[in-house]
């Protein structure tokens, strides 16, 4: 039982133990601590992410989906090992679990495994306030291979948050582990991770500390203000700009090419003004909120690849 680290702390723990770490934008402040607690802290729980392609993997964690909202962990384990940092603070992973493995971990008083938990996500216990969360490149059938380099990271990372606690590896479980209705991670034996995460933890960390990769470049054309798209209180018509086409071909790929009779240019037309107002009306705006410019939620939603 413990309050979490720092995100400073955190990630120095992290390149201590010599893992791989990738910064994404925002990761310390993006959480879900507005639904609930995040601590006090007992543990950390590996899952398989039952999706493939890393770039994927990490934006579906990082943002989540309309049935469960990002983040979906703190980081991301890729089938490269290198760890993604996408959240901090309560992240949707865990869950409901068993209060009888969870009395366990904080313990440490289990043997091979904790207690075969008999309730699982719907009538459980919050974990999401109680455990740390590595989601990891796994297709989850048993078939899609484990990387070396991955279950290096696994164990790696968890010794970091362990070795920062001051936990035995008894306090590292997978999501079955958590819950009866959760099959994750399936491919490895946690006992066995275990057993890596408690000798690493028996020795001093191997590798020096390495310097996180910079930040990814953004996905995405951030919102680059109203005053980009105006003149005064008109419209910047006749304005050129390669954010201008790549906004233009995503209108169209969203259906609104009916209003473009040569296609997107770089060149702020009135094709562009009228398919964007067409767009946000089909978002469920009217009137003045519905009209030109572009604010920044209807631009975010559209997604301008970033040029």
């Amino acid at each position: 039982m413990a309050d979490p680290l720092s995100a400073d702390r955190f990630l120095a723990a992290l390149l201590a133990e010599g893992v791989r770490v990738q910064e994404h934008p925002g990761w310390r402040t993006h959480n879900r601590n507005h639904k609930g607690p995040w601590g006090p802290v007992h543990g950390v729980i590996v899952h398989h992410t039952v999706s493939k392609g890393s770039a994927y993997t990490v934006e579906l964690c990082r943002a989540g989906h309309s049935t469960l909202p990002g983040p979906l962990c703190q980081g991301v384990i890729t089938k490269d090992g290198v760890l993604h940092l996408i959240g901090y603070g309560r992240c949707n992973h865990a869950g409901g679990g068993d209060p009888d493995t969870l009395a366990a971990v904080k313990a440490e008083s289990y043997g091979v495994r904790p207690p075969v938990p008999n309730v699982g996500n719907s009538d459980g216990i919050d974990g999401n306030a109680r455990f740390y969360g590595w989601e990891c490149e796994n297709l989850g059938d048993g078939k899609d291979p484990w990387t070396a380099e991955q279950l290096d990271t696994i164990e790696r990372a968890s010794a970091a948050v362990c070795r920062a606690h001051g936990w035995s590896a008894k306090s590292v479980i997978g999501h079955l582990e958590w819950s009866d209705d959760k099959p994750d991670p399936r491919g490895f034996a946690m006992s066995w991770m275990r057993d890596e995460i408690a000798a690493r933890l028996g020795t001093t960390p191997t590798k020096p500390p390495t310097t996180p990769a910079p930040p990814p470049a953004a996905r995405y054309e951030p919102y680059p203000g109203k005053a980009f798209f105006m003149n005064g209180s008109q419209a910047a018509l006749g304005k050129a700009s390669s954010v201008f086409t790549q906004m233009g071909n995503r209108l169209i790929a969203r259906g609104f090419g009916r209003y473009y009779s040569v296609g997107a240019g770089p060149k702020l037309g009135r094709a562009d003004v009228n398919a964007y107002e067409a767009y946000q009306r089909s978002l469920g705006y009217s009137g003045d909120a519905a009209t030109w410019p572009p604010g920044p939620t209807t631009w975010d939603k559209l997604q301008v690849p970033n040029t």
